[in-house]
């Protein structure tokens, strides 16, 4: 964890790097080789999420998904993400940014089909309630801040 008893200012690498693969069976490893840096947490910030994102050759940021209430933007920072979304396919490179709006259906993610890795910054707001959809994978995520996060299909039947 950074010490910023000096000021507001960190070196972004200096936060711990995570692998994060929260997703049931059988896709509880679809997020392999891809770490995280939580930016804003350590450093006080409550309502929005920015974190620092590395993906490996061959990895993806997520299975595609959409949120009910939270806004999404990414900046790429480093290399050349596909980002696949409901629209098709569009090659991303440093310094290119993406938008998703909560509630808008676009299931979208990114993928490093490339041999170099790739790093952006996620930011979004931070919802007490939402669902996450995942309509490739018929899978619903439900968040309440405070709980662990609860799976379903998309009929609302258990996962």
């Amino acid at each position: 964890m950074t010490d910023n008893a000096t000021g507001p200012a960190f070196d972004p690498l200096d936060i711990e790097a995570i692998e994060r693969n929260p997703y049931p069976p059988p896709h509880d490893t679809a997020l392999d080789g891809k770490l995280r840096r939580s930016l804003g947490d350590p450093n006080g910030l409550t309502k929005f999420g920015v974190n620092l994102t590395e993906m490996a050759p061959n990895s993806i940021s997520a299975l595609r998904h959409w949120h009910s209430e939270e806004d999404e933007f990414i900046y790429i920072i480093e290399g050349t993400p596909m980002l696949v979304t409901d629209g098709g396919e569009q090659q991303l490179r440093a310094g290119m940014c993406a938008c998703f709006p909560a509630n808008s259906g676009d299931a979208h993610r990114l993928e490093n089909r490339s041999d170099a890795v790739v790093r952006y910054l996620e930011i979004g707001n931070r919802s007490t309630r939402e669902d996450v959809h995942y309509p490739d994978d018929d899978l619903v995520m439900k968040r309440v801040a405070g709980e662990p996060p609860s799976f379903t299909h998309a009929d609302g039947s258990p996962y």
